[in-house]
């Protein structure tokens, strides 16, 4: 009988999975259904982030009767052993566009002693197909993104209906206290297509529980694009247009990692390498504590800590002071956000980490330089977002929790680390030094 593997990556779920129909073919419905626990990539995450990863593998072997078979190990060569102790035909994934991804599929493909088979991508559209029409890419998004909608993606697929999932001896999973998975993905997504109409009106608001929180699903692949596109479809609001901009966004920046790999770590921008900046010291040890002295940069970082979530606007905002407060370079915030976030996306993290910087493509001009305080006031008003997350300050009332230094009540909360004005008119003499 035939068997074929399915490598789950980051597409942790059964519908509208095409690598998964591809298996479930080639091996006449027997398949092993394999995850490899890749110390690479599980040492270098936090506790929430593993949590995370967990939760879903978990519920992932619970909806193919406990079948999930995971290995720890290098998958260049827990894969190729999986294969040869069923015989496979043929080993099936989803294409990864990363730069380590690309690395190890190709390692793995010359190990294997059958067919590696690459069918379909974490994207609508993946990396490559959207070209100008002189056959480059895109630097500049809303072109992009006009000829991605142009371009267009299939239709959702069905899960397979028969299946028969390969027994075979699996290592331990950690126990893991969060829901995760498929079935609560889609559940998520269903309760949030109800308010997309609001997106516009609400997604800059971290005082508000009002983000769609999908960013996570999507890094597992508990739920594809695709699926969120097609519902998208359905809805007639600026919002809803607005969200499926977003996701085009996403796949703007795996776009630009698929074709330049350095990025990870290194400017789009060749010029911003030779931008001077402080290395990393006791300002930085602050920033990553949350101990800045600047109400919405500590309550984003002490959420990020606990939670492994961050608010988008915050993220914008932590981040534009790690580099242009603290003249930190971006790569080491893009670490720390990489090592903690749950949906830690090296595209989607680097390339927005230096959109902030001003050194990626279609960047923030470098001279944006976001004001923390008047950003907590304007997004968090009556600064619930910030007390809740500094309880240090939660005896201020309002909007007086964004500026404590002003406040007459004793609060046990450092002063700010740097003069704001100070260090904006610093950084642009830096970015002047460039011209």
């Amino acid at each position: 009988m035939a068997t074929a593997v399915m490598w789950f990556r980051r597409d942790l779920r059964l519908a509208d999975n095409p690598a998964l129909l591809d298996a479930v073919a080639a091996g006449d419905g027997r398949v092993v259904a394999l995850f490899v626990l890749d110390p690479l990539l599980w040492d270098q995450a936090g506790a929430p982030r593993r949590d995370q990863l967990t939760a879903s593998l978990r519920s992932l072997s619970e909806s193919i009767g406990g079948r999930l078979v995971v290995r720890r190990g290098d998958p260049v060569e827990v894969v190729p052993a999986v294969a040869a102790e069923v015989g496979a035909a043929s080993v099936h994934v989803s294409a990864d566009y990363g730069p380590y991804g690309q690395r190890r599929d190709a390692a793995v493909e010359k190990a294997l002693g059958c067919p590696l088979v690459a069918t379909g991508s974490p994207y609508a559209v993946a990396p490559g197909r959207v070209l100008t029409q002189q056959g480059s890419a895109y630097q500049v998004f809303t072109p992009y993104f006009r000829a991605w909608l142009d371009h267009g993606w299939r239709q959702p697929v069905d899960a397979p209906s028969r299946v028969e999932w390969a027994n075979l001896v699996s290592d331990e999973l950690p126990p893991a206290d969060v829901v995760a998975g498929e079935a609560a993905a889609r559940e998520q997504w269903e309760r949030y297509l109800d308010e997309v109409a609001e997106y516009g009106a609400v997604r800059d608001r971290p005082d508000l529980d009002a983000t769609s929180r999908m960013s996570v699903p999507l890094k597992y692949g508990e739920i594809h694009p695709r699926t969120m596109l097609a519902d998208l479809a359905r809805k007639r609001s600026a919002g809803a247009e607005g969200y499926r901009r977003e996701l085009a966004w996403r796949e703007f920046c795996a776009e630009l990692l698929a074709r330049h790999p350095e990025a990870a770590w290194k400017p789009v921008r060749a010029e911003f390498e030779r931008m001077e900046y402080d290395e990393p010291g006791d300002a930085f040890e602050a920033w990553c504590r949350g101990m800045t002295g600047y109400p919405i940069v500590d309550a984003g970082m002490r959420q990020l800590a606990e939670t492994g979530f961050m608010h988008n606007r915050v993220r914008m905002v932590v981040a534009s002071f790690l580099v242009k407060d603290l003249h930190v370079h971006w790569k080491h915030g893009a670490r720390w956000f990489m090592r903690n976030l749950l949906d830690g996306d090296l595209a989607s993290n680097s390339l927005n980490w230096q959109w902030v910087a001003g050194c990626g493509a279609d960047a923030s001009p470098y001279f944006r330089i976001f004001n923390p305080t008047t950003q907590g006031l304007k997004f968090d008003p009556q600064g619930d977002y910030v007390r809740r997350w500094v309880p240090e300050l939660a005896a201020l009332p309002g909007k007086t929790a964004h500026e404590p230094w002003k406040s007459s009540n004793a609060v046990d909360y450092p002063p700010p680390i740097v003069d704001h004005a100070e260090a904006r008119q610093e950084s642009l003499r830096r970015y002047a030094a460039l011209r």
